[in-house]
């Protein structure tokens, strides 16, 4: 659906419009106040898109008689744009090639080569003690075979002299 600004309206395939309804705000266990806006289509009469555009068949008002509803939270669009703005700059594309390179390797090697699979007690501060020690035992392990392979002091790709 394409979305008019200057109006706060949505339109549909068949040049439909939807309009705002009201606003609806609604408070997560954490406290979090989201607010979505609804709207809904002025007139959905015999349009050959309804059966795949209105979703949910448990309610009581039939098909026919129903028009399309729209639920947008507009701080979560604008959320969700400015982040893949930052994600598809070059410098966000880097990053991202740099975390699939580094963190799911080392996710990789705790799970499979130390057989890691879950935490062994309950609590926050137990779970992160338990996570320290398997953060060390991880660099340990790697810091013995760079001195087994005589690589110590050395880096992956040689560093740019300024």
């Amino acid at each position: 659906m394409e979305y008019d600004p200057e109006t706060d309206e949505y339109i549909c395939s068949k040049g439909k419009k939807l309009r705002p309804l009201y606003d609806r705000r609604s408070k997560n266990r954490n406290g979090y106040v989201s607010t979505v806006t609804v709207y809904e289509c002025e007139s959905c009469q015999g349009c050959p898109y309804k059966d795949k555009c209105i979703h949910g068949n448990n309610c009581k008002t039939p098909l026919e008689e129903r028009n399309k509803r729209l639920n947008v939270s507009k701080v979560m669009k604008q959320k969700r744009q400015e982040t893949l703005e930052r994600i598809t700059t070059e410098y966000g594309t880097q990053l991202r090639m740099n975390r699939s390179i580094q963190a799911e390797g080392s996710f990789a090697v705790i799970k499979e080569d130390m057989n890691f699979r879950r935490y062994l007690y309950r609590g926050k501060e137990n779970v992160l003690a338990q996570s320290v020690l398997l953060a060390i035992a991880y660099n340990i392990n790697k810091l013995h075979f760079k001195i087994q392979g005589g690589r110590t002091g050395k880096f992956l790709t040689e560093l740019k002299a300024s």
